[in-house]
C-alpha cells in the first residue's frame, strides 16, 4: 500500500537533508572512535552555548536509552519516579526504565497529558519507611504526549516543590523543540534555570536520522553516567555520526526551523477540522499534535489514503502528528479527506 504522507508519527518522517549531508561531510577519513573527536567536541560546545557552562553530556542511540541513562543515574532499585500516568516511560518503552533501574514507576493522574505538585505530594507518604519505595525522581515530558506544553511557571513551581522534598527532576524532551518554539523562549529558560536536573534531549523527532543526547546540569549527579551508558549498549564507538548530526541541527537554528513548521501545520490542521461535524478536537493544540475523537465508520478507509494511528479503540480517539517536512499542501488534503470520508 502506497500512503500518501503520514499523520501517525513524527518518526515516520524522514531525515532533513541538512542532516545527511552532516553525516556525509563527517564520513571522511580516520578518527578517534567512542567520542574522542572534533565533532563530538564541537556537539558538545553548541549544547553548552544553549544550556550553559559546566554540564555534562552524553550522546545516544535513541530516546529510551537516553531515558534509561537519566533515570538509572539518579536512583538506586528501592527509590521510585513518579511520572504521567501516559508517560513515554511508563507506557512505550516495554519496561526498560524499570528493567535497567529496578526502580518502580508510578503513574500520576494528568490534565492534558500534565500533572502539577497536588499529583506529587500525593504519593509523598511512608517516607524512611523500609517497607516502602522511597521516591526520588519526578519524569516531566515537554511536550507532553498529549502534545500540550507545561508553561514556564508550572514547571518552575514543579522544580522549586520536588528540590524542597529532596527529589529531582528528569524531563523528557523527546520533542523539546517543538515545546521551545511553542514557548518562544530558550531550552534553558524553561530547563535549567527553572531546576530542573536532567534532560533527555531529542532530535530523532524533528528530522535527525538517530540521535539523542542526554544533558545533566549539575555534574556530581553523573559520575556513573558513563559507566551505565556502556552497560546499557548505548556508547556509540562511530559516535561522529551522531554528533555531526547535532551539529548541524543546533548550529543553525535547523532545530527550530523543523519544529515551527510541524507546529504551524498542526495548527493549521486543527483550524481545517476544528469544525467539521463529527470532529472533536480534545487536546489544546499547542505543539505538533492533534488528538480527535472521529466516526468509527470512516476510519479504514481514511487510514488506507494517510496512515495514522488510533489512540484509543474504545472512544475512537485518533492521534494526528505533524512532521518537519509535512506542508500547507498535505494538510489541506488531508483535511478533504477526511470531509470526503465524512460526508460534510
Amino acid at each position: 500500500m502506497n500512503y500518501k504522507k503520514s499523520f501517525a508519527s513524527d518518526n515516520n518522517s524522514g531525515v532533513h537533508p541538512e542532516i545527511l549531508k552532516a553525516i556525509e561531510a563527517a564520513n571522511v577519513g580516520h578518527t578517534f572512535a567512542y567520542g574522542n573527536d572534533k565533532y563530538t567536541s564541537k556537539a558538545k560546545e553548541l549544547l553548552e552555548a544553549y544550556f550553559g557552562n559546566n554540564i555534562d553530556v552524553y550522546f545516544m542511540f535513541n530516546g529510551t536509552g537516553a531515558n534509561v541513562l537519566a533515570l538509572k543515574t539518579l536512583t538506586r532499585s528501592w527509590q521510585s519516579i513518579l511520572c504521567s500516568e501516559y508517560a513515554h516511560i511508563y507506557e512505550d518503552e516495554c519496561g526498560a526504565p524499570e528493567k535497567n533501574t529496578g526502580s518502580k514507576l508510578i503513574p500520576l493522574k494528568t490534565e492534558q497529558g500534565k500533572f502539577g505538585i497536588q499529583q506529587i505530594a500525593q504519593h509523598l507518604t511512608w517516607l524512611n519507611d523500609e517497607h516502602r519505595v522511597q521516591p526520588r525522581v519526578v519524569s516531566i515530558t515537554q511536550s507532553t504526549e498529549f502534545a500540550t506544553v507545561y508553561t514556564v511557571d508550572e514547571i518552575k513551581a514543579i522544580c522549586d516543590f520536588c528540590h524542597a522534598n529532596n527529589l529531582l527532576v528528569h524531563m523528557d524532551g523527546a520533542r523539546i523543540a517543538n515545546a521551545a518554539v511553542s514557548l518562544g523562549v530558550s531550552f534553558k529558560e524553561f530547563t535549567r534555570d527553572l531546576g530542573v536536573d536532567v534532560v533527555s534531549f531529542g532530535g530523532t523527532k524533528n528530522g535527525m536520522m538517530m540521535g539523542e543526547a542526554v544533558i545533566f546540569f549539575n555534574p556530581e549527579l553523573s559520575a556513573e553516567a558513563k559507566y551505565y551508558r556502556k552497560q546499557n549498549m548505548q556508547l556509540n564507538s562511530k559516535m561522529r555520526f551522531v554528533s555531526a548530526q547535532f551539529i548541524a541541527y543546533l548550529e543553525n537554528d535547523l532545530w527550530k526551523r523543523n519544529a515551527t513548521q510541524a507546529n504551524q501545520m498542526a495548527q493549521l490542521l486543527y483550524q481545517k477540522v476544528k469544525d467539521i461535524p463529527g470532529i472533536q478536537v480534545l487536546n489544546q493544540v499547542q505543539s505538533n499534535g492533534i488528538f480527535a475523537i472521529i466516526p468509527k465508520e470512516i476510519t479504514p478507509a481514511l487510514q488506507q489514503e494517510y496512515f495514522f494511528y488510533v489512540f484509543n479503540e474504545h472512544y475512537n480517539v485518533v492521534r494526528w502528528m505533524c512532521s518537519f517536512d509535512t506542508t500547507e499542501e498535505d494538510v489541506l488534503n488531508f483535511a478533504a479527506a477526511i470531509r470526503k470520508h465524512i460526508g460534510a
